[in-house]
């Protein structure tokens, strides 16, 4: 049973009792989601209605400046240091895949696990190879990349440290993105976020005026929180829902109304309400997750609200490409197509939200290893999020900061709901306020 909630009344239709999304009919995104679902070396330049601050090295967007600009390198030509208001004794995966009494030359069972896991994904991510226009032969390396990848993850069937030590998530994810770019792969993922985008956008101003109408502030809070995990659907490096994708689309509606039931099975929803009625932050840095619906519908609204209460917000994305996750240079290009001529998002300004490059390139991330540039925006914030499964659950989820923080993500593989003990599709909202010095 769905939880009665300012969602789900948010998005009912006047003459049924089926919550919707209104302006959803309009669009072709029929996303019937499976019955368990819810119950590069080479730098790119972009030319942007921007300015570009120079911050410690690298580059970051005043949205509401106007003037073009080109960005010609990417923040990987620096050297990425440790995230500032890390506290000691940091790391990075949230799950333990070994203990030290193992045997380091016999694969732990968590270890066979995940590394199956990354096997089963090979079919998908050679089919979206396969039809990338922009690299010639590309059915022939894909089928190069399938192979020596799946030669990768048997090695470490039977030698863990094969490939690397420590095999983790970030290992085994880092060793696909590089016979990805070695093969001649730099975004197989291009089409379909660009596709989602768009799409979204036309969505964006729908989804805004409904959270506006919400009076209350703690109902319209929790609106925009499940906003987000309903964005955070849109994972094409689940299985099952880059299968359900491929087959039917995605609808922010549907997974809005059909979030499992609270409570979930991290939910500091309510303590971060309370917190949220009391306290405003004045810098938020938010480590964002994938393009479309999870950036758009989910991440902007909840950010516009922030800048409404006067935070400044930084949005750190990747550095380059990795699955449907969004680059720094795509979020730039997003903003400028939703913010209007005076550089506000639907009546609200833009001159506090800043676009940084993480100086990551995985779907996960170390906070020992990120731009120069997030690291000096970091020393004056008070607040920071991670955002999505891989930032926020598999890696990160109990990190420690020296300010206030928040994950937020949905649970989207069986390994980590084992380790959770929870629900498949279920949602995560972990807030800590600052420890230490």
């Amino acid at each position: 049973m769905i939880r009665s909630s300012a969602c789900n009344k948010l998005f009912m239709s006047p003459t049924t009792s089926s919550p919707l999304v209104p302006c959803c009919s309009s669009i072709a995104w029929n996303f019937n989601p499976p019955p368990s679902l819810f119950s590069s070396s080479s730098s790119p330049t972009l030319s942007s209605k921007a300015n570009f601050l120079s911050c410690a090295h690298t580059k970051t967007l005043g949205i509401e400046e106007e003037e073009e600009a080109i960005i010609e390198k990417s923040s990987t030509s620096s050297e990425l240091v440790e995230f500032p208001l890390l506290n000691e004794e940091y790391r990075a995966c949230t799950i333990p895949w070994r203990d030290p009494s193992d045997d380091p030359s016999v694969p732990a069972p968590t270890e066979l696990s995940w590394i199956n896991l990354l096997l089963n994904t090979i079919p998908s991510y050679k089919e979206r190879a396969e039809t990338d226009s922009s690299v010639p032969d590309a059915a022939n390396r894909a089928e190069i990349f399938a192979k020596r990848y799946a030669e990768i993850l048997e090695d470490l069937k039977k030698d863990p440290a094969s490939h690397g030590v420590p095999l983790d998530i970030r290992l085994l994810c880092r060793l696909r993105e590089q016979v990805l770019r070695e093969v001649g792969f730099r975004d197989i993922f291009k089409k379909v976020k660009e596709e989602e985008n768009l799409k979204a956008i036309s969505l964006f101003e729908n989804v805004v005026r409904l959270n506006d109408a919400i009076e209350d502030e703690g109902e319209r809070l929790e609106n925009l929180v499940r906003g987000i995990f309903a964005g955070n659907v849109f994972d094409l490096g689940s299985i099952e829902l880059a299968e359900a994708f491929s087959r039917d689309g995605m609808s922010f509606s549907s997974a809005c109304e059909k979030l499992v039931a609270r409570p979930w099975i991290i939910d500091d929803l309510d303590t971060f309400k309370m917190k949220w009625r009391k306290k405003k932050w004045k810098k938020v840095i938010i480590f964002v997750d994938n393009s479309g619906a999870d950036i758009i519908l989910g991440i902007l609204p909840f950010v516009r609200e922030l800048l409404r209460r006067g935070s400044k917000v930084v949005l750190a994305a990747n550095d380059l490409p990795s699955i449907n996750d969004v680059t720094y240079l795509e979020l730039i290009e997003i903003i400028s197509k939703l913010r209007d001529e005076e550089g506000c998002l639907i009546g609200v300004s833009t001159s506090n939200l800043l676009i940084a490059n993480s100086g990551n390139d995985l779907p996960v991330i170390d906070l020992t290893r990120v731009s120069q540039e997030v690291a000096y925006h970091a020393s004056d914030a008070d607040l920071v999020i991670l955002e999505g499964m891989g930032r926020g659950i598999e890696t990160n989820l109990y990190a420690q900061f020296k300010c206030d923080s928040l994950k937020i993500g949905m649970v989207k593989h069986v390994e980590v709901a084992e380790f959770l003990g929870s629900r498949m599709y279920d949602c995560v909202i972990k807030y800590n306020e600052a420890t230490g010095s």
